[in-house]
């Protein structure tokens, strides 16, 4: 028996909301939240802070560090948790880049695996460094490392940026995968920087991995990005830590978010945080099993009734990887192909995907959908979607 509903959701239009608002009269299925409501029990911590009635600048309080330790030792068998290994800060995008950072040299170069997180690449930019880029390898049903690549590109990178779970290919790398990384990385001095913000957002046969709870030599050497914001739907309440078992590690964190003034927390994304981890699990597992469903729904529906679209399997995260390659038309150019075929989407059935190549030059070809909403509004956007495949592929 469940205890939460998510067959159904506020209506979000006209509410400033950057996925709803900013293509009007469109169904969208793009960026990275979720239509469903936030767990009660966030909201009544919530509440309860707004009760107080002032809002200033705010201490992290001790239970603050120790509510996501005992989360992550308990889910996720991570040890070390505490105010002596955490920096808190607005984001995992401001804390990530704080990383890039601090430690890197203007012109030094970030290691990357595209397709990848679209604002991993302006991270890098706006650091004054250079992109290096290990493409994943895409055999027709999922993505895995080319790892010599990997090997010769590390030898040039003095930062490898780490996104487990993927975004957007689905992946969540195995423990092997991520011991092979952080040997490669130790023995071409390359430091790690993993975002985990999706961590939580894991399907059966896949467990998530931290990456601070691999050998000490690895881990000496990194940073972990964490926050609840995805997967508790809380993103407009910006709150997130970077982990470094490494104190001097730590101590060149915490100057690099002051140098990017992102230190100071927001109070409602401590509350907000401390709920999460403190009460949220129920909603979090419940939520977990709606979106496997809606992950099914969607192989499904493709394999039904557009068998030429390839669906990766969602191993992590709620945003799905589709190759439309197949609904290019004889002899059209692949190049520019992805944003063509979103724009027609968009225009034409008014169905909003995030365009492939948005992740890199490896996505073109590739849209990427959101599945976590009602399983009645998926299926209309399947609909959208399965009608402007169609009529895109037979358009002369």
């Amino acid at each position: 028996m469940t205890r939460y509903n998510f067959n159904t959701c506020p209506d979000r239009r006209n509410s400033e909301s950057v996925k709803w608002d900013l293509y009007p009269g469109t169904l969208p299925m793009w960026v990275a939240d979720m239509d469903f409501e936030v767990a009660p029990e966030i909201r009544e911590a919530l509440q309860k802070r707004l009760d107080h009635g002032v809002f200033g600048y705010e201490l992290v309080p001790d239970s603050y560090y120790e509510v996501m330790s005992r989360w992550f030792r308990e889910r996720h068998g991570w040890e070390g948790i505490g105010r002596e290994t955490i920096v808190p800060t607005t984001g995992v995008i401001a804390a990530y880049s704080a990383a890039i950072k601090a430690m890197t040299r203007p012109g030094d170069k970030v290691l990357v695996q595209t397709p990848c997180y679209n604002a991993f690449f302006p991270a890098i930019r706006n650091n004054k460094c250079e992109q290096l880029v290990n493409p994943l390898r895409y055999d027709g049903s999922r993505y895995i490392v080319d790892w010599d690549d990997f090997e010769a590109k590390t030898k040039e990178a003095r930062v490898f940026l780490l996104c487990n779970p993927h975004n957007p290919a689905g992946r969540v790398w195995t423990r092997e995968e991520l011991l092979l990384m952080g040997e490669i990385c130790r023995r071409n001095n390359v430091f790690v920087v993993a975002d985990e913000i999706h961590c939580e957002l894991t399907y059966p046969g896949h467990n998530y991995t931290p990456w601070a709870t691999l050998p000490a030599q690895y881990v000496e050497n990194s940073v972990s990005c964490i926050s609840p914001t995805k997967a508790w739907n809380v993103a407009g309440i910006q709150i997130a830590n970077i982990y470094a078992a490494n104190p001097d590690v730590l101590a060149r964190m915490d100057r690099a978010i002051n140098d990017n003034e992102c230190c100071d927390v927001n109070v409602f994304g401590v509350a907000a945080l401390q709920a999460a981890y403190g009460k949220g699990g129920a909603w979090l597992d419940e939520l977990r099993t709606y979106l496997w469903h809606n992950a099914r729904a969607v192989s499904c529906y493709l394999e039904d009734e557009l068998p030429q679209v390839n669906v990766l399997p969602l191993e992590g995260t709620y945003l799905m990887w589709l190759d439309c390659r197949t609904a290019r038309r004889s002899g059209e150019s692949m190049e520019g192909f992805s944003e063509r075929f979103a724009t027609h989407l968009r225009e034409k059935h008014g169905l909003v995907l995030s365009t492939g190549t948005i992740y890199g030059a490896a996505g073109e070809g590739f849209e990427r959908l959101n599945i976590a909403c009602p399983r009645t509004r998926l299926l209309d956007g399947l609909e959208r979607f399965r009608e402007g495949f169609l009529s895109y592929r037979d358009a002369q």
